[in-house]
């Protein structure tokens, strides 16, 4: 039996083929993520006055709901991105930051609405305020950085969705840390300006890491 003729054709084309290395879970390269979050997390607690901040977020529920609000978004949505980044995900994991989001929204709505009520609630100075949206675009570059660098293999075949949900899980860790070094009450101009920075990183986070994801020599051999 002869072979096809298309054998050395074949054999040339594989010759300098090398095996690709499986890449690990999405939920195991989230995980990773996180550690490197949580490690900055016991970095900066080291500089933060721990016992001050127990007792603002113990003296009102919306403050320490709106933390886990934040932590939750962070971690679903890391989760998601990972998940995002193999090319036979469904578009639906974009969703799953969606319950974290909303607690942090809602809780931080009240938190708003308590200081209105509660005049004696320290309320953010425009200064206060813009130091929270300078800590939370500041911190969100290294994340950012990180978080396309650990999937600088992936292949998504949605990529602005992927860095958006990606910008989302940046956004939310940075907003999570920032409560070490938030020693005042949700007032709407902190909202305000929680938002804008948060938009700014998943906006940027989409711009440029569409990008990225979308580059013909993205995808690297292992």
């Amino acid at each position: 039996m002869t072979g096809s003729p298309y054998d050395p054709l074949i054999h040339e084309l594989a010759a300098d083929l090398k095996p690709v290395r499986r890449l690990p879970p999405p939920a195991l390269r989230a995980l990773g993520w996180l550690g490197a979050v949580a490690a900055i997390a016991l970095a900066l607690a080291a500089f933060s006055d721990l016992h001050a901040l127990w007792e603002r977020i113990s003296a009102a529920p919306d403050m320490w709901l709106a933390i886990i609000g934040s932590t939750a978004t962070a971690v679903l949505a890391a989760i998601a991105v990972f998940e995002l980044s193999l090319p036979d995900a469904p578009r639906a994991w974009a969703w799953l930051p969606l319950p974290g989001a909303l607690l942090w929204v809602a809780a931080s709505g009240f938190g708003c609405l308590r200081a209105w009520v509660l005049p004696a609630a320290h309320v953010a100075l425009l200064g206060e305020a813009r130091d929270c949206l300078i800590f939370i675009v500041s911190l969100s570059a290294p994340l950012s950085a990180l978080l396309f660098l650990m999937l600088r293999r992936a292949c998504p075949l949605q990529p602005g969705l992927t860095a958006t949900i990606g910008g989302l899980a940046v956004a939310a860790a940075a907003a999570t840390l920032l409560n070490f070094f938030h020693p005042f009450d949700a007032a709407a101009t902190d909202l305000i300006v929680h938002v804008i920075a948060v938009a700014l990183v998943v906006i940027a986070n989409r711009a440029l890491g569409g990008r990225i994801f979308a580059a013909p020599n993205f995808v690297r051999p292992a």
